[in-house]
């Protein structure tokens, strides 16, 4: 009888991983990716700008990586992200900074998204500084199986090692603001009893300053990123909490890395795209 019990418990449990829908769900920084012409005031002297080649081989990348949402970085709006992600294929969902360096989601066209305000908190200049940051893409995606909230976010840069507290850059100062607009965001989804997903390019690797009152899964942490050199800790991350937790198939982190062949393959970006695999609604 008990032989029997542990039977059905099993193909229960088969059954419920099955109807559990898989999505693959990446981040890439696609490093000043524009369709500004060269000289454009809004584009520092010392970027290189992609040229016609570099776009087409980004676009077959996308293809490669295959995702069904992506959240990008360092994207000149909603035409820049549709020349990588085809539009028969992917909706795109920016934020409204008046910025070049925004942030989104590329969403397959298939799946229903509801878009939230944009987490305007992480960019803490006032309107009249020189220069602004980016604010957080905020979505949710509404599956059948369950909702999973998403926020893409591009986080100050020149603060990789140093604590906040202790540190005197100013960059430390602001990277520890915007952790803690991160630390509220996340602790209202965590309140709502919300699925959800925090995703991007950190500019920091994971820090014991790193401490969010909600439990959180990361599996970019403790490994080191094979792009580019290899080696480094990631600072492109993923963070899952809530019920997508346990939604993580194991060993599903992938990072597809550009083939360096020749010195073109530089231009397209200094970031490679990050992504795992998730069983959505897969109980616990």
């Amino acid at each position: 009888m008990r032989g029997i019990f542990f039977l059905v418990l099993s193909l229960l449990a088969a059954l419920a991983q099955a109807a559990a829908g898989e999505l693959k769900l990446a981040t890439w920084n696609l490093d000043w990716l524009t369709m500004r012409d060269a000289g454009d005031p809004a584009i520092p002297a010392n970027v290189a700008m992609k040229r016609p080649e570099d776009i087409a081989a980004l676009r077959t990348y996308a293809a490669r990586l295959n995702a069904d949402v992506i959240a990008i970085e360092e994207v000149d709006g909603a035409a820049a992200a549709a020349e990588i992600f085809p539009p028969e294929h992917y909706a795109i969902y920016m934020t409204g900074d008046q910025v070049v360096q925004r942030v989104g989601f590329a969403v397959r066209r298939d799946l229903h998204v509801t878009p939230h305000p944009d987490l305007t908190a992480l960019d803490p200049y006032p309107p009249t500084a020189p220069a602004q940051l980016r604010s957080g893409a905020d979505i949710t995606l509404d599956l059948p199986a369950a909702p999973l909230r998403l926020l893409a976010v591009h986080l100050k840069a020149g603060c990789r090692r140093d604590g906040f507290a202790a540190s005197q850059r100013p960059a430390c100062r602001v990277l520890g603001e915007q952790f803690a607009v991160l630390r509220s965001w996340i602790a209202s989804r965590a309140h709502a009893g919300e699925a959800f997903a925090v995703l991007g390019d950190f500019n920091r690797p994971v820090h014991d300053d790193d401490a969010f009152a909600a439990p959180l899964a990361e599996p970019t942490a403790d490994h080191a990123s094979p792009c580019r050199h290899g080696g480094e800790p990631f600072i492109d991350r993923i963070m899952l909490g809530g019920a997508a937790r346990a939604w993580l198939v194991p060993e599903s982190l992938r990072v597809l890395v550009y083939h360096d062949g020749d010195d073109s393959t530089r231009r397209l970006s200094d970031h490679c795209p990050v992504s795992v695999r998730l069983a959505i609604g897969a109980a616990p």
